[in-house]
This record gives C-alpha cells, sequence and structure tokens, in this order.
C-alpha cells in the first residue's frame, strides 16, 4: 500500500486510517459529522494526494487533449481549468478529471487516484500526434483547503488574491514560502476554498504554515469520509460509483461538458445517443421513511419492482436527511416524483429532488 508524504503527519495528528485506491489514507480525525460541519462553516484541510497528476506538452499537446476528452480544450488560456471526461469506445467512461493549462503548449490533467494506471495507458496509447507525456503522479502532494473562511485563512500565505479568484482558475505562485505552487480556485465540497499543488519535499512545509495561519480560523484537518458526505449534498459524482466505464455520460447529466465542435473518442455515437435521447437519468433523492440508503441498495416502484440501484448514498450532516442518487428510467425520473429504496427487506419512500440537496 502507498503512502503519502503526509501519512506519518496524519498517524501523529490520531486519524483513523484506511486504505483507499491502493493508498493509506485519513478516514477521519475528530469525526465525520464534526469534520463536514467544519469545512461547511470554517475551513477543513484534506491530503488528497493520491490523485494523479500528467503532464501534456509540445505543440499537439492539445491535440491530443482534443481527441481523448468530452470537453473543448480550445477554450482554455492560461491560468483556467477544466472538468472533463475521458470516453471509452463502448459509450462509457474512463474517468473524469481536470484539465490545467499551464502555459501555451503545457497542460496538466488531475486524474482519480484508481485510474492513474488505466488513465495512462489509454491516454499513451491514443497519442498518435507526438505530444509530450510524462506521468508525475508520484512527486507531488496535493492539499484542498476548503470553507467559506478558506481565502480570509490563507491570505498572509501568499500575495495571489485568493478571494479575487474566480472557480476554476489558478495561479502559480509562492505559497507558504515555496515558490511555484499552484494554488487552484477548485473543489469538491461546495463550500469555496482552493486545491494547492506542490511537491512532495515541500509539502509538510506548507502543512504546517497553512495551520499556522489557519488556527485564528478554526482550521482542522479533514478525512475522506466527510470528503464523500460534502460531495454528496452537491450532487457531485464520484467515479466508480455514480459513473464507470458502463455509465452513459448524458445518463449522469454530463452532456454540458460533452461538446461536439470537434471529433474526440467515440463522439459519433455519443452524439446519436444524445440525438435519439436516453433511457435513464441519474437522480437525487430524499427519503422520507427512516433509514440511510446505501450504494448497491435496490430502487424500487410502488409495485415493488426494481428500477434501478443507489449508486451513492449517506445521512447528510448538513441537512439531518437520508438522500442519495442513482439511475431510474427517465419517465420515473421527474422531480417530487416517489420511489423506494429496498433497506434490509424493507421498502423506504424517497422523494426525487433536484441537486444539488445542500444550497448553501
Amino acid at each position: 500500500m502507498k503512502e503519502t508524504a503526509l501519512s506519518a503527519v496524519h498517524t501523529e495528528l490520531g486519524a483513523k486510517m484506511v486504505p483507499f485506491a491502493g493508498y493509506n489514507m485519513p478516514v477521519s480525525y475528530a469525526g465525520l459529522k464534526h469534520e463536514h460541519e467544519v469545512v461547511r462553516t470554517k475551513v477543513g484541510v484534506f491530503d488528497v494526494s493520491h490523485m494523479g497528476e500528467f503532464f501534456v506538452k509540445g505543440e499537439h499537446a492539445e491535440a491530443l487533449l482534443q481527441k481523448v476528452t468530452s470537453n473543448d480544450v480550445s477554450k482554455l488560456v492560461p491560468g483556467k481549468a477544466q472538468y472533463c471526461y475521458v470516453p471509452n469506445k463502448t459509450g462509457g467512461i474512463i474517468d473524469d478529471l481536470i484539465i490545467y493549462k499551464i502555459a501555451d503548449l503545457e497542460f496538466m490533467l488531475v486524474v482519480n487516484a484508481s485510474n492513474i494506471e488505466k488513465d495512462w495507458n489509454w491516454i499513451s496509447s491514443q497519442n498518435d500526434v507526438g505530444a509530450e507525456l510524462t506521468n508525475n503522479s508520484d512527486e507531488w502532494s496535493l492539499l484542498a483547503i476548503q470553507g467559506p473562511k478558506a481565502a480570509e485563512a490563507m491570505q498572509s500565505l501568499t500575495s495571489v488574491d485568493l478571494a479575487g479568484m474566480k472557480f476554476y482558475t489558478f495561479e502559480i505562485s509562492e505559497f507558504a514560502g515555496v515558490k511555484d505552487v499552484i494554488i487552484s480556485a477548485t473543489g469538491y465540497t461546495g463550500s469555496g476554498g482552493f486545491e494547492i499543488y506542490v511537491k512532495n519535499k515541500d509539502v509538510k512545509q506548507v502543512w504546517d504554515k497553512v495551520f499556522e495561519a489557519g488556527e485564528a480560523f478554526g482550521i482542522e484537518p479533514i478525512g475522506l469520509g466527510a470528503r464523500d458526505t460534502l460531495r454528496l449534498e452537491m450532487g457531485f459524482c464520484l467515479y466508480g460509483n455514480d459513473i464507470d466505464e458502463t455509465t452513459s455520460p448524458f445518463e449522469a447529466g454530463l452532456g454540458w461538458i460533452t461538446k461536439f465542435t470537434k471529433d474526440f473518442t467515440n463522439s459519433e455515437a455519443l452524439k446519436a445517443e444524445k440525438e435519439a435521447g436516453i433511457k435513464n437519468k441519474l437522480v437525487g433523492f430524499e427519503l422520507k421513511d427512516k433509514g440511510i440508503p446505501r450504494q448497491g441498495y435496490p430502487i424500487l416502484n410502488a409495485a415493488g419492482d426494481e428500477i434501478g440501484r443507489v449508486t451513492s448514498g449517506t445521512m447528510s450532516p448538513s441537512l439531518d436527511k437520508a438522500i442519495g442518487m442513482g439511475y431510474v428510467p427517465v419517465d420515473v425520473a421527474n422531480v417530487g416524483g416517489e420511489i423506494f429504496i429496498g433497506v434490509r427487506n424493507k421498502s423506504l419512500a424517497a422523494e426525487i429532488v433536484k441537486t444539488p440537496f445542500y444550497k448553501g
């Protein structure tokens, strides 16, 4: 099992460590509900250094990315980031990721930890244009500093105007006394904040200074457990739960990052699917009966027939309600409609609701 550069720090802090995507990762420190609340109201720090970083350079870099990703990379300018997915040839999704345009001929791809090897092999196999590819995943650490107090708490560590940064933009600057840090106004929590990309050798210094600067703002370390409840309250997809190699991007609600202004892997088939109309749809739901929906639980109609499966589910700490997501037939997928979740041989009533569940 791999360790991040900060694994020893998490252990010292008393974190509960668990295996995740081949890494030894902190799932919680002071408790999930407490950590969740810290991010929603103050500022929390996640070590998400298990994520992968690929660099794509050269005059053919953009051409390769246009071919292997769903979004229109030509719209990017240096300092901008873009969410997209990598389609496979059978209508599913190899991964969802963020592309950062570092310079005119240089991009960074941030991919899911569990998909690093798969993504690398696929993108490399599609590189018939001669782009320069490097997998630097083992050299970089990533801290997600999230919450409404993040900009104010971190401002003393950099000359970059953190509060003035727009969503999905980034700057490369000094941060916490370290040069050439990528400071990105991105995140997976819905409570604002930044993601800080720094080399492994410098991350301990950054971690220490981040906690020093944030002390007056109630900063705390946050584990992957709260990361999951925070993202689910926003209705954000998690690869391996809500999207995978068999999932249609249109059924998953990712049509907005599917751009047919260019040709890309399987684009003709995806275009035909869009025109024909989807059969199923990923929906959010809230339980009306007492219980907690979990991944894999059946979604039922009033007659008790299985019509889908829960892809993500939890008890929402912010709303104090049981929430979840899952795929159901399109004719059932109306907001306000009633479905049932099969929980331990019981059929629990649920209502389809518009996401995000948490409105802030």
